[in-house]
């Protein structure tokens, strides 16, 4: 028999002060499955090279309870020539949590929040999983393309 999962509904918080404090966990597991980018997020934040505090961005945590279960950011993308391309960041969550809906419920809110702001998204992923989640999502592969490897058309906030 096939164990299922039901969707759970994780607690969305927009994170301030210090994030390592609370992301610990997550920067341990990404590691151990080879990810440094969760790791590369807490330096950024903790250096001030990425403190998403420019207009539209955000750094958001899911918990579960009092744990943190997932993180996810989004920035102006530096890399495109159009301030109103935002960049989706650092998304990761527990693989304790994983097919539970939370990366789901994580990339829709991505997409609710970034509306307000940006006309476009992208966002970089060389995980194959974290790929169909996007697609399934709407996202679109975006071949070739040198710094991102999809792309999520928005309704024009202005």
């Amino acid at each position: 028999t096939r164990l299922t999962r039901r969707a759970m509904r994780a607690v969305i918080e927009r994170l301030g002060g210090e994030p390592a404090d609370c992301l610990a966990g997550l920067v341990a597991e990404s590691e151990r499955q080879g990810f440094r980018f969760v790791r590369r997020l807490v330096e950024e934040w903790r250096s001030g090279a990425n403190r998403f505090d420019r207009p539209g961005e955000v750094l958001f945590a899911a918990r579960s309870g009092d744990d943190v279960i997932g993180v996810w950011g989004l920035n102006v993308d530096p890399y495109a020539q159009n301030p109103r391309t935002g960049r989706v960041r650092h998304l990761y969550v527990l693989a304790l949590h994983r097919r539970a809906g939370v990366g789901e419920q994580l990339v829709a809110d991505i997409i609710e929040t970034a509306g307000s702001r940006f006309s476009r998204l992208h966002l970089h992923t060389t995980s194959t999983a974290a790929a169909r989640l996007y697609e399934r999502l709407g996202f679109r592969p975006t071949l070739g393309a040198p710094h991102h490897s999809h792309a999520l058309e928005l309704e024009d906030p202005a």
